[in-house]
């Protein structure tokens, strides 16, 4: 659930503000047959696609923060970031891969806690960590300074980030550009042209086709639905997820109700990307792919992958 742009939560929530005064008429006996079904059928309602982005009802709300760190920093589980086995054997493949050391300037875009930041930063290179979540930076600058590492980080959106050098290493983990729409992606890929060094290269991470057969669109309800992550109080949770086959885009919506305050709803897109999908989008930017793994670790690619990663170069 990571979502560094811009965010358009506003009109969702005026929406349940309106839902919450009209349950308020409901309980004064006003309207008593029709209420509960349009509602559900809010809830229910399918979205055009990346029609609406809600990025900062994950970052700034203070509790929801706090509990994506923690999962950031959970060392056994695939949430937020991936298990430290992975990142230790993924961090190596690209030092390795990259001929990281001194002189060479690294940028990790979506750089979380600075999991891979403070271990690409061993190998004595120039690294920037740049992130949307103030509490991950937070984290990340202060491991630096116990660690005696010195790490630039960066708390800002990404797409508005306007580089003062370039970088030799551009790596974007965790298939956090699934996260945003077309637009958003060129826009992206953008700044990468404009920060990446001439003979640069770009590594990032992107979910598969093979991932998105997998998905299933559902519906259902729960209370404090995640263990408690949305709110610190009691609440409902509708979560409905849709399949856009043309687009090979998946949303997750989840439809909050906490016992006072009023409800929200927080869109989760990922677009899904074949390698011939994304080698076309990077083309059209000025990219060169240069090679396609099964990973960020270098691990051979397979169909069956459920993600895979590119390594591509300025076209020339």
């Amino acid at each position: 659930m990571r979502s560094p742009s811009r965010p358009l939560a506003a009109p969702v929530v005026l929406q349940f503000k309106q839902a919450t005064r009209a349950a308020r008429k409901l309980a004064d006996g006003a309207d008593p047959g029709g209420f509960m079904f349009r509602q559900l059928e809010e809830i229910n309602a399918r979205p055009e696609v990346f029609e609406i982005y809600t990025a900062e009802a994950l970052w700034a709300d203070d509790h929801r923060a706090e509990q994506m760190l923690a999962f950031h920093l959970d060392e056994t589980v695939d949430v937020s970031s991936r298990n430290i086995e992975f990142i230790d054997r993924s961090s190596a493949w690209i030092t390795d891969t990259f001929r990281l050391g001194p002189g060479k300037r690294v940028c990790d875009f979506g750089c979380g806690p600075g999991l891979y930041a403070s271990r690409l930063a061993k190998s004595g290179a120039q690294v920037t960590g740049l992130d949307f979540s103030r509490n991950s930076i937070r984290y990340a600058r202060e491991e630096a300074e116990r660690a005696g590492q010195k790490i630039d980080y960066v708390h800002g959106n990404y797409l508005a980030f306007d580089p003062t050098q370039r970088y030799d290493l551009i790596v974007m983990i965790m298939c956090d550009f699934c996260a945003l729409s077309p637009v958003q992606r060129q826009q992206l890929l953008t700044i990468f042209q404009n920060c990446l060094a001439d003979d640069g290269a770009l590594l990032l991470d992107v979910y598969s086709m093979a991932a998105y057969s997998e998905r299933a669109e559902t519906s259902f309800y729960e209370r404090n639905q995640l263990n408690g992550f949305w709110c610190e109080e009691d609440y409902y949770c509708f979560v409905n997820t849709f399949k856009y086959d043309r687009d090979a885009v998946v949303l997750d919506k989840y439809s909050i109700f906490p016992k006072s305050g009023a409800p929200q709803a927080v869109y989760n897109w990922l677009q899904y990307f074949s390698p011939e999908s994304l080698t076309t989008e990077l083309s059209g930017a000025g990219f060169a792919t240069k090679q396609i793994y099964g990973d960020v670790s270098g691990r051979p690619f397979t169909e069956q992958n459920t993600e895979f990663a590119i390594v591509a170069t300025k076209a020339t």
